[in-house]
Protein backbone atom coordinates (compact mmCIF):
# COMPACT_ATOMS: atom_id res chain seq x y z
CA UNK A 1 0.00 0.00 0.00
CA UNK A 2 2.41 2.68 1.25
CA UNK A 3 4.61 3.66 -1.66
CA UNK A 4 3.03 1.12 -4.00
CA UNK A 5 -0.59 2.18 -4.46
CA UNK A 6 -0.35 5.56 -2.71
CA UNK A 7 2.60 7.88 -2.14
CA UNK A 8 2.54 7.47 1.65
CA UNK A 9 5.98 5.89 1.91
CA UNK A 10 7.34 9.38 1.36
CA UNK A 11 5.14 10.59 4.23
CA UNK A 12 6.35 7.73 6.44
CA UNK A 13 10.00 8.50 5.74
CA UNK A 14 9.40 12.22 6.32
CA UNK A 15 7.80 11.42 9.68
CA UNK A 16 10.78 9.28 10.64
CA UNK A 17 13.27 11.92 9.49
CA UNK A 18 11.50 14.61 11.49
CA UNK A 19 11.57 12.56 14.70
CA UNK A 20 15.17 11.40 14.26
CA UNK A 21 16.45 14.90 13.51
CA UNK A 22 14.55 16.40 16.45
CA UNK A 23 16.45 14.09 18.77
CA UNK A 24 19.89 14.50 17.24
CA UNK A 25 20.03 11.32 15.19
CA UNK A 26 21.06 11.00 11.54
CA UNK A 27 18.07 11.51 9.26
CA UNK A 28 19.50 11.35 5.73
CA UNK A 29 18.62 8.87 3.00
CA UNK A 30 21.11 6.24 4.20
CA UNK A 31 19.72 6.41 7.74
CA UNK A 32 16.12 6.11 6.51
CA UNK A 33 16.53 3.23 4.05
CA UNK A 34 16.49 0.46 6.70
CA UNK A 35 13.25 1.91 8.10
CA UNK A 36 11.36 1.91 4.79
CA UNK A 37 8.37 -0.41 4.80
CA UNK A 38 8.73 -1.40 8.45
CA UNK A 39 5.67 -1.71 10.67
CA UNK A 40 5.27 0.88 13.39
CA UNK A 41 6.53 -1.23 16.29
CA UNK A 42 9.73 -2.32 14.56
CA UNK A 43 10.46 1.19 13.28
CA UNK A 44 9.82 2.64 16.74
CA UNK A 45 12.27 0.17 18.30
CA UNK A 46 14.99 1.28 15.87
CA UNK A 47 14.20 4.95 16.44
CA UNK A 48 14.40 4.34 20.19
CA UNK A 49 17.86 2.78 19.77
CA UNK A 50 19.09 5.77 17.77
CA UNK A 51 17.55 8.56 19.84
CA UNK A 52 17.25 7.27 23.40
CA UNK A 53 13.48 7.78 23.37
CA UNK A 54 11.43 5.07 25.07
CA UNK A 55 10.08 2.72 22.39
CA UNK A 56 6.46 3.32 23.40
CA UNK A 57 6.92 7.08 23.15
CA UNK A 58 8.60 6.74 19.75
CA UNK A 59 5.72 4.54 18.56
CA UNK A 60 3.11 7.02 19.78
CA UNK A 61 4.83 9.99 18.13
CA UNK A 62 5.39 8.16 14.84
CA UNK A 63 1.83 6.86 14.75
CA UNK A 64 0.23 10.23 15.49
CA UNK A 65 2.36 12.20 13.05
CA UNK A 66 2.09 9.69 10.20
CA UNK A 67 -1.67 9.42 10.66
CA UNK A 68 -1.96 13.21 10.54
CA UNK A 69 -0.12 13.27 7.22
CA UNK A 70 -2.37 10.57 5.76
CA UNK A 71 -5.50 12.35 6.98
CA UNK A 72 -4.30 15.50 5.24
CA UNK A 73 -4.58 13.61 1.92
CA UNK A 74 -2.72 11.00 -0.08
CA UNK A 75 -1.62 10.90 -3.70
CA UNK A 76 -2.49 7.79 -5.70
CA UNK A 77 0.53 6.41 -7.52
CA UNK A 78 0.61 6.53 -11.34
CA UNK A 79 -1.00 3.45 -12.83
CA UNK A 80 -2.54 2.24 -9.57
CA UNK A 81 -6.22 2.78 -10.37
CA UNK A 82 -5.97 1.49 -13.97
CA UNK A 83 -4.19 -1.62 -12.66
CA UNK A 84 -6.89 -2.25 -10.07
CA UNK A 85 -9.53 -1.75 -12.75
CA UNK A 86 -7.72 -4.18 -15.07
CA UNK A 87 -7.70 -6.79 -12.30
CA UNK A 88 -11.45 -6.33 -11.86
CA UNK A 89 -12.09 -6.71 -15.59
CA UNK A 90 -9.97 -9.88 -15.70
CA UNK A 91 -11.72 -11.35 -12.68
CA UNK A 92 -8.56 -11.29 -10.54
CA UNK A 93 -9.37 -10.77 -6.85
CA UNK A 94 -7.18 -8.23 -5.06
CA UNK A 95 -6.06 -8.15 -1.43
CA UNK A 96 -4.48 -5.15 0.27
CA UNK A 97 -1.53 -6.26 2.43
CA UNK A 98 0.04 -3.46 4.42
CA UNK A 99 2.53 -2.84 7.22
CA UNK A 100 0.42 0.13 8.29
CA UNK A 101 -2.06 0.02 11.16
CA UNK A 102 -5.74 -0.63 10.40
CA UNK A 103 -6.72 3.03 10.93
CA UNK A 104 -4.27 4.09 8.19
CA UNK A 105 -5.27 1.23 5.90
CA UNK A 106 -8.94 2.19 6.16
CA UNK A 107 -8.18 5.82 5.28
CA UNK A 108 -6.32 4.69 2.17
CA UNK A 109 -9.05 2.21 1.27
CA UNK A 110 -11.52 5.09 1.36
CA UNK A 111 -9.30 6.93 -1.16
CA UNK A 112 -8.78 3.97 -3.49
CA UNK A 113 -12.30 2.59 -3.15
CA UNK A 114 -12.88 -0.38 -0.83
CA UNK A 115 -14.93 -2.06 -3.55
CA UNK A 116 -11.69 -2.64 -5.46
CA UNK A 117 -10.43 -5.11 -2.84
CA UNK A 118 -11.74 -8.52 -1.85
CA UNK A 119 -10.03 -8.25 1.54
CA UNK A 120 -7.28 -6.45 3.43
CA UNK A 121 -4.65 -7.37 6.03
CA UNK A 122 -3.14 -4.64 8.20
CA UNK A 123 -0.29 -4.72 10.69
CA UNK A 124 -1.19 -6.43 13.95
CA UNK A 125 -3.75 -8.74 12.34
CA UNK A 126 -1.31 -11.65 11.92
CA UNK A 127 1.08 -13.22 14.45
CA UNK A 128 4.04 -11.55 12.73
CA UNK A 129 4.22 -8.64 10.33
CA UNK A 130 6.43 -7.91 7.36
CA UNK A 131 9.16 -9.02 6.55
CA UNK A 132 7.71 -12.34 7.77
CA UNK A 133 5.40 -14.20 5.37
CA UNK A 134 2.37 -14.15 7.68
CA UNK A 135 0.51 -11.15 6.15
CA UNK A 136 0.70 -12.53 2.62
CA UNK A 137 -0.21 -16.03 3.75
CA UNK A 138 -3.24 -14.58 5.55
CA UNK A 139 -4.30 -12.68 2.43
CA UNK A 140 -3.98 -15.81 0.28
CA UNK A 141 -6.17 -17.71 2.73
CA UNK A 142 -8.79 -14.96 2.60
CA UNK A 143 -8.67 -15.06 -1.20
CA UNK A 144 -8.91 -18.87 -1.02
CA UNK A 145 -5.93 -19.41 -3.33
CA UNK A 146 -2.41 -20.75 -2.75
CA UNK A 147 0.19 -18.06 -2.11
CA UNK A 148 2.14 -19.43 -5.06
CA UNK A 149 -0.73 -18.41 -7.34
CA UNK A 150 -0.54 -14.80 -6.11
CA UNK A 151 1.30 -11.84 -7.57
CA UNK A 152 2.52 -9.33 -4.99
CA UNK A 153 3.20 -5.68 -5.75
CA UNK A 154 5.77 -4.10 -3.43
CA UNK A 155 8.14 -1.15 -3.17
CA UNK A 156 10.54 -1.91 -0.27
CA UNK A 157 12.91 -4.76 0.63
CA UNK A 158 10.83 -5.40 3.77
CA UNK A 159 7.63 -5.93 1.80
CA UNK A 160 9.42 -7.87 -0.93
CA UNK A 161 10.92 -10.25 1.64
CA UNK A 162 7.47 -10.87 3.11
CA UNK A 163 5.88 -11.65 -0.26
CA UNK A 164 8.67 -13.92 -1.45
CA UNK A 165 8.85 -15.78 1.87
CA UNK A 166 5.14 -16.54 1.49
CA UNK A 167 5.78 -18.01 -1.97
CA UNK A 168 4.26 -15.20 -4.04
CA UNK A 169 5.72 -13.92 -7.26
CA UNK A 170 6.69 -10.29 -7.11
CA UNK A 171 6.58 -7.14 -9.21
CA UNK A 172 8.43 -4.33 -7.44
CA UNK A 173 8.33 -0.59 -8.03
CA UNK A 174 11.18 0.35 -5.67
CA UNK A 175 11.02 3.49 -3.55
CA UNK A 176 14.34 2.60 -1.89
CA UNK A 177 17.23 0.41 -3.09
CA UNK A 178 17.64 -3.21 -2.10
CA UNK A 179 15.20 -5.38 -4.10
CA UNK A 180 17.17 -7.64 -6.48
CA UNK A 181 15.63 -9.18 -9.57
CA UNK A 182 15.32 -12.96 -9.51
CA UNK A 183 13.33 -15.88 -10.93
CA UNK A 184 10.19 -14.73 -9.11
CA UNK A 185 10.93 -10.99 -8.99
CA UNK A 186 10.67 -8.28 -11.64
CA UNK A 187 11.44 -4.59 -11.17
CA UNK A 188 9.45 -1.96 -13.08
CA UNK A 189 9.61 1.85 -13.02
CA UNK A 190 5.88 2.32 -12.38
CA UNK A 191 2.63 0.43 -11.93
CA UNK A 192 1.70 1.91 -15.30
CA UNK A 193 4.21 -0.58 -16.76
CA UNK A 194 2.41 -3.61 -15.32
CA UNK A 195 0.24 -5.48 -17.84
CA UNK A 196 -1.64 -8.28 -16.08
CA UNK A 197 -2.12 -10.12 -19.38
CA UNK A 198 1.62 -10.16 -20.20
CA UNK A 199 3.58 -10.74 -17.02
CA UNK A 200 7.23 -11.74 -17.54
CA UNK A 201 7.13 -14.99 -15.58
CA UNK A 202 7.48 -18.57 -16.81
CA UNK A 203 5.27 -20.49 -16.46
CA UNK A 204 2.51 -17.90 -16.87
CA UNK A 205 0.56 -16.85 -13.81
CA UNK A 206 -2.63 -18.89 -13.33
Amino acid sequence: MDGTLVDTERDWLATLAELLAAHGAAAGAAALEPLAGLPLDRAAALVAERTGLPADEAAALLGERFLARVRAGVTVQPGALPLLEAARELGIPVALVTASERVVADLVLDTLGPHRFACSVAHGETPRGKPHPDPYLAAARLLEVPAGACLALEDTPTGAASALAAGCRLVAVPTVPGIPEGPDTRLVPSLADVDLTRLPFAPPLP
